[in-house]
């Protein structure tokens, strides 16, 4: 018999969930990335920096494409380039403006610089 305290707890990790995947980018949380993961789901973590011109040009590319229904499942992180040094070490990521597709725990590819849009969508179809 599930509890109210359960069903809190299930609803509050059920709209962590929707925040994450099949949505606009969302800052870098250890424990929605390895949802994420463990679930098989397309993952792409954007290493961005606010100074960045190439990174703001990606910005609104990876929110568009992350809300429409092509990529709805598509969970995206944020790291930023100049505070979250360590995750940026973690991720290999030599420069802002990296994005690292994953296709469950695998990683799928990398791509640095890139701002059409074009392109942009035909690397997150490798994560699917």
């Amino acid at each position: 018999m599930l509890t109210r305290r359960s069903l809190i707890v299930t609803a509050l990790l059920s709209s962590m969930a929707t925040s994450a995947f099949g949505a606009a980018p969302i800052p870098f949380d250890q424990a929605a990335f390895d949802a994420a993961q463990a679930a098989g789901q397309p993952v792409l973590v954007a290493i961005t920096a606010p100074w960045c011109p190439i990174c703001k040009a990606q910005k609104p590319i990876l929110a568009k494409l992350g809300t429409g229904a092509r990529f709805g499942s598509l969970a995206i992180f944020e790291i930023d380039f100049d505070t979250q040094k360590a995750l940026v070490r973690r991720f290999d990521a030599r420069s802002q403006s990296t994005l690292i597709a994953f296709k469950g725990r695998d990683e799928v590819g990398r791509s640095v610089g890139e701002t059409q849009a074009e392109w942009i969508e035909s690397f997150l179809e490798k994560t699917l």
